[in-house]
């Protein structure tokens, strides 16, 4: 593919084979600007859990990693759902089997779990509830217990924690390679060289990164930040992505990434063309064992719920 016209047929492409096929196209914030350009619904992972669960549509066709597009079938199974490229897979996702999650719970009887919807089906099986960087503080909150044990993501656990002083919240060791490599003294070169910009972290990244970010947020609450703050200017301290979607909804006002070594190699796999393709064949398809998915379906549906 080369050029604005290749990208423009391609879209074109999309947008039939999606009306052919009664499907809908989801894509993460995350995703290559063209593929975003082509989706039906762009946004972060509660947000198309939840357009998952609502939709019409005979298929989902989800451009983004693996389990995302499990996400989906957990919440519609009567769907179809298909994921482009089925190696877009997820580092943090893979730091916790369902075995270790298993011996995890017995060395804490009767506490409960709260797992990151970064994890896979097996893993969501055996949660009582799944939360996601936007809503992970309040779904702690919702439990009303003193203590939760929480995968796999240290980094979002700790920045729960600081939220939530009244309880204690053991973390899983596990993060995210993309956010984890973030430096505090990148961030603070950033602002020596942007010295009035406001700097927006996500809350997988380091305490350290964190500490100096003047709003942590989720994609989604980047998003709506940067378009109702008074701020022109912004840093901004997570996947290369998000900055496609922030020019959209803040036209007019200046992004600077932090570093180009903040992209997730995983996302950058699916590209327009296997969209289209997967469109045309509705392949590869996503499956989920019943009795995972039922199990799964409780925790993701009880995240959903809570908002």
């Amino acid at each position: 593919m080369s050029g604005p016209d290749s990208i423009e047929a391609l879209h074109a492409e999309v947008r039939a084979l999606a009306a052919e096929r009664d499907a809908v196209v989801l894509a993460h914030n995350y995703q290559r600007a063209e593929v975003q350009d082509a989706a039906d619904f762009v946004g972060d992972s509660l947000g198309l859990s939840r357009l998952a669960s609502a939709t019409a549509s005979s298929a989902i066709v989800f451009a983004g990693v693996h389990f995302m597009a499990e996400t989906a079938k957990i919440l519609a199974p009567d769907r179809v759902v298909v994921l482009p490229e089925m190696l877009a897979g997820c580092p943090m996702a893979d730091m916790l089997s369902a075995d270790q999650l298993t011996a995890w719970k017995a060395s804490y009887p009767g506490v409960p779990v709260v797992t990151y919807v970064n994890s896979s089906a097996a893993v969501k099986a055996l949660s009582d509830v799944c939360c996601t960087s936007a809503n992970a503080a309040q779904v702690v909150r919702s439990l009303g217990v003193p203590k939760v044990l929480f995968a796999p993501d240290r980094n979002l656990a700790g920045w729960v924690a600081r939220g939530l002083p009244d309880v204690e919240i053991v973390a899983w060791d596990g993060f995210c390679p993309t956010h984890d490599r973030v430096t505090a003294e990148e961030v603070s070169r950033a602002r020596e060289e942007h010295p009035d910009a406001v700097v927006l972290a996500h809350p997988e990244c380091r305490p350290g990164v964190v500490d100096l970010a003047d709003a942590v947020l989720s994609t989604s609450q980047m998003l709506a930040f940067a378009a109702s703050s008074d701020a022109t200017e912004f840093i901004v301290v997570t996947e290369e992505g998000l900055l496609h979607g922030l020019r959209r909804a803040a036209p007019g006002k200046t992004f600077h990434h932090l570093a180009s070594r903040m992209l997730c190699p995983n996302m950058k796999l699916t590209t327009l063309e296997k969209v289209r393709d997967a469109l045309a064949r509705l392949e590869p398809r996503i499956e989920v064992p019943e009795d995972v998915r039922v199990s799964a379906a409780r925790a993701v549906q009880r995240m959903v719920a809570i908002g």
